[in-house]
């Protein structure tokens, strides 16, 4: 064997020695699969001591724990306030198992999931005590402070009620927005875009714009023909402003060099418009959009609360006439997830029509 063979013959002897060699040791943090699965614990482990209080903790207050029957797929299932409770908490530590095991080979959700953790234990163990200060031994002010078991009654007594309401509430809002958003996004590539359009209509949108929406409720009551409709035109009016607003300023601070790389290509004003002002705008028109989101929302509850046959803001000030303000509270949860939930939708919808983002900008 010669020398070139010989030491062909080692080379080949060290590279096996290094493939089979063991892989270094994955460090202790949210991609080990030890550490992973007891964030998973952790997480569960609040819920678990908020399901323990409530089975365990003595009631000491006076407080009527009633039965109500459900009806669901032909069963009747007959249930107390502290029996809903347990259900949404086992619920909620299904719900973050499963998102845990989901996120398991992923290592960008891991890490999201990990960072999530404490806050989410935190919020188990908030919940034993507001379970205790509210329900057990009352020692929060009432009725304004009711325990989470009370505030879930509600659910069981006016289920069907706070259903009907919601999806007002749901239709109302989809309406008003959709209309603002579709207004704001068209008058914002006007007003950018042609000279003349910013000239007579830029000042009008910002002398408006800056009045509060529900200020002109008692025009929009007067001159629509009912309550729904003056409700659709004041979250249209908050939304339009931003909207607007933001997406002019997005066209109108659009590079020269891009149309002038445009022109080059043979585009014409349509293709500009379309395929430069636009996609450049994206950021600015999804920034109004989020913004606007939260005001039209806040408009959406006000408008109920002083006009509407129906609506989430009808249940709460209807309950607040009979100080029931464990329905308030049951109102103010569904407004919360409703309002996460869209703003959740929202940015999806950006994160798709912003994907060319990935990579580009600061995380």
């Amino acid at each position: 064997m010669n020398a070139a063979a010989i030491k062909g013959h080692e080379t080949g002897v060290i590279l096996k020695k290094e493939e089979t060699a063991e892989k270094p040791a994955v460090k202790w943090g949210y991609k080990h699969n030890g550490y992973y699965l007891l964030k998973i614990l952790f997480v569960t482990a609040g819920f678990l001591i908020a399901i323990i209080t409530n089975i365990a903790f003595p009631q000491k207050a006076a407080v009527d724990i009633k039965d109500y029957i459900i009806n669901a797929f032909g069963l009747s299932i007959k249930l107390t306030m502290n029996d809903a409770y347990i259900f949404v908490l086992v619920g909620l530590i299904l719900l973050y198992v499963v998102t845990g095991l989901t996120a398991w080979n992923n290592k960008d959700k891991r890490k999201k999931y990990s960072k999530n953790a404490a806050f989410r234990f935190a919020l188990g163990i908030a919940l034993a005590l507001w379970d205790i200060g509210g329900t057990k031994l009352q020692f929060f002010p009432q009725p304004f402070f009711p325990g989470p078991a009370q505030v879930i009654e509600t659910y069981l007594a006016d289920g069907a009620y706070v259903v009907q309401n919601t999806l007002y509430s749901l239709r109302l809002y989809a309406a008003g927005f959709s209309c603002g958003v579709l207004l704001g996004v068209g008058t914002g590539i006007l007003i950018g875009w042609f000279p003349k359009v910013y000239y007579w209509v830029f000042p009008v949108l910002k002398i408006t714009g800056v009045v509060p929406a529900v200020a002109w409720m008692p025009f929009a009551l007067t001159l629509l023909p009912n309550s729904f409709s003056a409700a659709v035109f004041l979250i249209v009016i908050c939304a339009w402003f931003q909207i607007a607003f933001l997406t002019a300023q997005g066209i109108q601070s659009t590079p020269k060099q891009s149309y002038e790389a445009a022109r080059v290509l043979g585009s014409g004003q349509f293709g500009l418009i379309f395929h430069v002002a636009i996609p450049h705008a994206m950021p600015d028109i999804f920034t109004g959009i989020c913004s606007a989101n939260a005001m039209a929302f806040t408009t959406l509850v006000m408008s109920e609360m002083l006009g509407q046959p129906g609506g989430l803001g009808y249940y709460i000030n209807q309950s607040k006439v009979w100080s029931a303000y464990y329905k308030v509270l049951a109102a103010i949860v569904i407004m919360a997830v409703l309002f996460s939930l869209i703003n959740y939708l929202i940015g999806r919808v950006q994160k798709r029509a912003l994907r060319w983002q990935e990579g580009v900008l600061k995380k």
